[in-house]
């Protein structure tokens, strides 16, 4: 293998396939290192078509099998899907206080197992840090990212219907997915009886018409197996997509069961040369360098990168002249909601299993502090509503003929709705290197400590009396408040940790992800990230994304790098 590149790109996931495939389509010699196995697309997709009863225990994982994953199971690993997760057994981490860090061990990382949902951000988002007084200002605003958002979603495809809100610009869409009977019912109530509130289909990185370019992508078949590969591509991920993309330029190198240690700096040019890496059979180790380097390995593998990349320059991690390197750690929270039940359409179901559900934007603190509202920021919704199965007809006790004719009956309507709340960044909310326990790889643990504050504790109190008043106004019956009480990390949604920002002082990086005191390194999945908004943020990333390769790819043709 060749040691030498214009680029490397650190991870494969939804960053790093998109740093790959635009490096690549601007002709640069591209290496991109994956800490995990290799998963071609379709090809090692091994339970794409498996129905419950082709594995054992109908798809459940059994407790012997689920010790490997003492932190993954936490979030749902079954044997359908537990294949693209990590091993907490090889991969483990520690908590100072609780905290859900779920992670993909593969090529594509978490891009096989993503929940999808797509949402741009405004300026009321981008703004929100300076209007606030809440850590520091982003140094972009929306106009800025706008155009990049657009050219993501040409070719991610995303479907939704536009709605014209401000606080939610739309997107490039395709055809929506279609809201059943009952959240129809919902979405005319709210429409209704408020003037600010609003429920639509879910936005997603799925086809829904005609196909996209990559390895073959189509639209949905409403399989909802969405997590397990989809053999039609019709959901977006760096295996159906971006990488067979950068792979048709010639221009790509994939290197497997890698994991980068550290970054190499030399102090005489105040740049990076490239990086260390250890084979995880092996444990061999090898430098690889490049002209510049792309860090996306998700927001706490990289910093924990950058925290290990230690020089006389920089004692504390590379680039951390302002301090704030592993801080500020953002999720979303989630878990909590309301849900009830639907009388009617008892002659009404609905195509298929979409893999999608409703989502009510956000309503709170919309420009700023609202009257009346206790905490800052705001929260959307996601749920959707369907029928039971045959399993309601065991508590009738029936048998026999009576039986068999409730089996084929579906059950009665339920609705519901759980909240999704902004993060605020605080600088207390970290992350750290144990350099007393070291791993096989001869790297330090990393540690957690990070939790949710009074102002997401308000917030959260508020979405379940409001998610329980829409469902009510609805006219649905035995309404219900849920609570899981779900730490940090359950959103999935790590963030922070590398935050963007104007001044050296007070960030890590600039507008473009770059380090402000290391030139030719970037960090373009969730590390950057200065707030965490309320709107799922993949789509931010790619954008962002797109948008540094651009950049940078300019700044060495002027020989900046």
């Amino acid at each position: 293998m060749n040691n030498d590149y214009d680029a490397i790109v650190v991870g494969s996931g939804i960053s790093g396939g998109w740093a790959a495939k635009e490096f690549c389509e601007k002709g640069l010699k591209t290496l991109v290192i994956e800490r995990g196995r290799m998963v071609k697309h379709i090809e090692d997709y091994t339970t794409m078509n498996k129905d419950p009863w082709d594995m054992k225990f109908g798809g459940r994982s059994s407790q012997e099998v689920l010790k490997d994953y003492n932190k993954q199971r936490r979030w749902g690993v079954n044997e359908g899907n537990r294949h693209f997760y990590n091993k907490d057994s090889e991969y483990d981490y520690d908590e100072d206080k609780p905290f859900d860090w779920i992670r993909g061990t593969q090529v594509g990382g978490r891009s096989l197992i993503w929940g999808r949902q797509t949402y741009r951000w405004s300026d009321d988002d981008f703004e929100a840090n300076l209007r606030d007084g809440i850590a520091v200002d982003w140094p972009v605003r929306y106009k800025e990212i706008a155009p990049w958002y657009s050219y993501v979603e040409k070719f991610i495809g995303v479907s939704g219907e536009p709605l014209n809100l401000p606080h939610l610009p739309d997107s490039e869409f395709l055809p929506a997915m279609e809201l059943n009977c009952v959240e129809k019912e919902l979405r005319n109530s709210i429409a209704k009886n408020y003037s600010n509130r609003f429920l639509t289909i879910g936005r997603v990185a799925h086809i829904t018409k005609g196909s996209k370019d990559g390895a073959g992508r189509n639209a949905c078949q409403y399989r909802n197996r969405c997590d397990r590969g989809c053999l039609f591509g019709s959901y977006f991920s760096s295996n159906s997509s971006t990488l067979p993309v950068a792979e048709k330029t010639g221009n790509l190198t994939l290197r497997t069961d890698s994991i980068v240690t550290n970054i190499i700096y030399n102090d005489e040019t105040k740049k990076a040369t490239g990086v260390r890496v250890v084979d995880t059979h092996t444990k061999k180790i090898s430098k690889f360098n490049a002209k510049v380097i792309f860090l996306c390995a998700s927001s706490m593998a990289s910093t924990a990168i950058l925290l290990n990349s230690k020089s006389n320059r920089f004692p504390d991690g590379l680039g951390n002249d302002s301090g704030e390197l592993g801080h500020n750690i953002m999720d979303h929270q989630l878990g909590s909601g309301a849900s009830g039940k639907f009388d009617g359409y008892n002659d009404k179901y609905y195509y298929g299993r979409r893999p999608n559900g409703f989502y009510i934007p956000r309503f709170r603190n919309i420009g700023g502090k609202e009257k009346g509202v206790n905490f800052l920021r705001g929260y959307g919704y996601q749920g959707g509503a369907g029928r039971g199965d045959w399993s309601e007809s065991i508590a009738e006790l029936g048998y026999g003929s009576e039986l068999k004719k409730a089996l084929l009956k579906p059950g009665n309507w339920t609705i519901g709705m759980g909240g999704f709340g902004e993060v605020l960044p605080y600088h207390e909310n970290k992350m750290y290197l144990d350099y007393n326990k070291i791993d096989t790889f001869g790297l330090p643990k990393i540690v957690f400590d990070a939790e949710f504050k009074e102002n997401e504790i308000r917030m959260k109190e508020d979405w379940k009396i409001q998610a329980a008043e829409m469902l009510e106004k609805a006219g649905c019956k035995e309404v219900t408040i849920f609570d899981s009480n779900a730490p940090i990390g359950k959103g999935i949604h790590e963030m922070g940790t590398a935050r963007m920002g104007k001044d050296p002082k007070t960030s890590v990086l600039n507008k473009y992800n770059q380090i402000h005191s290391v030139p030719n390194v970037f960090v373009t999945d969730g590390a950057f990230m200065t707030s965490s908004g309320t709107q799922n943020p993949s789509l931010t990333y790619m954008a962002f994304t797109a948008r540094a390769v651009n950049y940078a790819v300019n700044e060495l043709k002027k020989m900046n790098l």
